[in-house]
Parts: C-alpha cells; sequence; structure tokens
C-alpha cells in the first residue's frame, strides 16, 4: 500500500483521523457519505492507498472502487428509493478535481431531483447525511 498523505483530507479519513459516516469497508477501500452531498444518499469511495488521481491509481485498486461503488449503488436504488445513479470521478483541477486522493461519486438521481453536472457543492445537513448513511451501511 502506497503511504498516506498527511496532508490529504482522505488520508486522514482512512486513517480515523477525521470523522467520516462510513458505509462499507474493506481491505482495499472505504466508502462514506459526502458532506457536500449533491443528492441525498451522495456517497464517496476511495482507495485506502493514496493515489492522487486516476493516473495513479493502481489497477487492482481501481478495481476494487468500481466493485464498492457498483455496492453502494445497488443500496442506494434498494435503500433510498433511487431511480438511477451517476458514477462520476473528477481527475485535473480542469475536470473539477477539488481533493487530489482518488475517488469515485455515487450519486444516487431521484426523479424530481434538480441536479445539473456539475453541481456546486455545498454542506448537507448532517442529520440527514447520518441517517442516509445508516440506511446505506451494513
Amino acid at each position: 500500500m502506497a503511504a498516506a498523505d498527511p496532508d490529504c483530507l482522505f488520508c486522514k479519513i482512512v486513517a480515523g483521523e477525521i470523522p467520516a459516516t462510513i458505509v462499507v469497508q474493506d481491505e482495499r477501500t472505504i466508502a462514506f457519505m459526502d458532506i457536500n452531498p449533491a443528492t441525498r444518499g451522495h456517497a464517496l469511495v476511495v482507495p485506502r492507498a493514496h493515489a492522487r488521481d486516476l493516473h495513479e491509481i493502481e489497477t487492482e485498486d481501481l478495481a476494487a472502487v468500481a466493485a464498492v461503488a457498483k455496492l453502494v449503488a445497488a443500496r442506494q436504488l434498494e435503500r433510498l428509493g433511487a431511480a438511477g445513479v451517476n458514477l462520476l470521478n473528477s481527475s485535473g483541477r480542469a475536470a473539477w478535481q477539488t481533493v487530489f486522493h482518488f475517488h469515485m461519486h455515487v450519486i444516487p438521481r431521484y426523479a424530481d431531483d434538480p441536479l445539473r453536472l456539475p453541481w456546486a457543492p455545498a454542506p448537507g445537513d448532517m442529520d440527514d447525511i447520518s441517517a442516509a448513511g445508516a440506511e446505506l451501511a451494513q
């Protein structure tokens, strides 16, 4: 596993130094709720090993992230009543990447949601984020 970046927000979440609403975790990945959600139930899946972006992530970690994103997406449909899901990865500043630790957004979509991509991230309601996280967690 690559060394953690001491300045990386997501490395700190992986290490348990910063709290997060975790919904799935395994030996390679961790999935947690986005605190600036695009829609209710918006989650992020990251590799435990630090990789700056799509160009740095190891192939095995990318596959693990994809598998967990698929699991989270299924839960969003089954448990949150989503009508669809967007998977989104931003690689590089020009592509809207703001946290430079590879991550996949798993964004549930609802028939009446107003989301247009890209969204303008803004803090979400922490009680609702926690409630949706509890529904998605094992």
